[in-house]
C-alpha cells in the first residue's frame, strides 16, 4: 500500500530556508521550487503526492487544482483555508495518508483519523537525503535516528500502533 503524501506547502516551505528565502522574494519562487524537489522525489519513490496552498488572498488561484509532473497542487477555496482541504484529504486517507506539516492542530486531527504525521523540516530532510544518498538508506535511517537501536524481542516492542506508524513512514 503506498502512502499518499498530503504536503501542507507554504507550511513546508516556511520551514526550509533555501526555499523560505525565495518564498520572501516571490511566493510562485518558493512554490516553484518545492514542487520541482517533490517531483524528483516522486521519481524516485512512486508516492502520490498532493501539495495544498492557501489560496484565498488571490482571487486567480483560488480553489485553482493543477497537476505538475504527477503531483496533484490544490488552492483552497476563497473564505477557506489549506488547513480545511488538509484535514479533509487525512480524513478521506486515513492510514493510507502521511500529513506533512509542523501545525500542531493539523498533526493532531491526521492522527485522530489514523494517518501518519511528520513534521516539515524533517520531511524537508528526508526530501535533501533522497536527493543526495540515493540507494544508501540505510546510511540515511542512521542520519534521522542516530541514538537509534535496533533491538529485537517481545520485551523491546513498542506499542503496536507505534510499530504500525513506523512500518508506514519506512516507506517514505
Amino acid at each position: 500500500m503506498a502512502l499518499h503524501l498530503i504536503i501542507d506547502g507554504y507550511n513546508l516551505i516556511r520551514q526550509t530556508p533555501a526555499w523560505q528565502e525565495l518564498d520572501a522574494q516571490d511566493l510562485r519562487w518558493g512554490r516553484e521550487a518545492l514542487l520541482a524537489s517533490l517531483a524528483q522525489y516522486r521519481r524516485a519513490k512512486k508516492h502520490p503526492i498532493t501539495v495544498v496552498f492557501d489560496g484565498g488572498a488571490s482571487i486567480e488561484i483560488a480553489g485553482h487544482r493543477d497537476y505538475y509532473q504527477g503531483i496533484l497542487v490544490l488552492y483552497s477555496h476563497h473564505g477557506e483555508t489549506a488547513d480545511e482541504v488538509i484535514k479533509r484529504l487525512a480524513d478521506r486517507e486515513r492510514e493510507r495518508g502521511l500529513v506533512i506539516s509542523s501545525d500542531r492542530e493539523i498533526m493532531e486531527h491526521a492522527l485522530r483519523v489514523g494517518a501518519a504525521v511528520m513534521s516539515a523540516p524533517e520531511f524537508a530532510l528526508r526530501l535533501q537525503m533522497a536527493d543526495g544518498l540515493a540507494g544508501h538508506e540505510e546510511e540515511a535511517e542512521d542520519y534521522l535516528h542516530p541514538n537509534g537501536t535496533k533491538k529485537k524481542g517481545p520485551a523491546h516492542r513498542a506499542p503496536k500502533k507505534l510499530r504500525r506508524l513506523h512500518v508506514r513512514l519506512k516507506k517514505i
